[in-house]
């Protein structure tokens, strides 16, 4: 039912742009922050990104603050990751992430995630 789709991945050169983005469906999307992360080849994963519910509160990682915005839009149910100033230690699959409670409790739902390259 819980559903979280990225896109928006793909290569792009030191010092370029891209914006990801998570379309969600199957819980009410406006109730719960989103999140962000990533994970590179032979790394455990991060926490790039979080957002409120109603977008009052963003929190980044330090190796990506003042380089990435989180932003959300409750009427379409997606969540974005406007990354800038992309280097080539940004190369990871990012992945969508939101944790809800269920009949048997709390749990994390995760995106298939999107590639994101940034290399010369």
């Amino acid at each position: 039912q819980v559903q979280l789709v990225e896109s928006g991945g793909g290569l792009v050169q030191p010092g370029g742009s891209l914006k990801l983005s998570c379309a969600a469906s199957g819980f009410t999307f406006r109730n719960y922050p989103m999140r962000w992360w990533r994970q590179g080849s032979g790394k455990e994963r991060e926490l790039v990104a979080t957002i409120a519910s109603q977008a009052g509160y963003t929190s980044y990682a330090d190796s990506v603050q003042g380089r990435f915005t989180i932003s959300r839009d409750n009427a379409q149910n997606t969540v974005d990751l406007q990354m800038n100033s992309l280097k080539p230690e940004d190369t990871a699959v990012y992945y969508c992430n939101v944790y809800l409670p269920t009949d048997f409790g709390p749990k994390d739902y995760w995106g298939q995630g999107t590639h994101v390259t940034v290399s010369s």
